[in-house]
């Protein structure tokens, strides 16, 4: 069974990521209201990128939104690599 994101209900009785007892999207029609490019910015820049890559891949799942994994799911080593590319671009750049 996946593992959805289970937000704080005490702080955030309205995010949009609660669920029901069936474990069903409460407001399903948030998600699916967004296109794939709203969707990837919210996910990775929003509400959305505190969510570990697991969480957010049962999300895009049960959304249908596979397609998007790839786009939303960046591996932590890519990103440990291409933040220390940029630095060391901005290390020369500025000697």
């Amino acid at each position: 069974m996946a593992r959805f994101y289970e937000p704080d209900l005490i702080s955030s009785p309205d995010s949009p990521f609660v669920r029901d007892s069936n474990n069903r999207l409460v407001r399903r029609s948030y998600w699916l209201d967004m296109d794939d490019r709203t969707l990837v910015l919210v996910m990775t820049k929003g509400i959305g990128a505190h969510l570990t890559n697991d969480e957010k891949r049962a999300h895009l799942a049960d959304l249908d939104r596979e397609r998007l994994i790839d786009q939303i799911c960046i591996s932590r080593d890519f990103a440990a690599g291409i933040r220390n590319s940029a630095a060391d671009f901005l290390y020369r750049f500025f000697l």
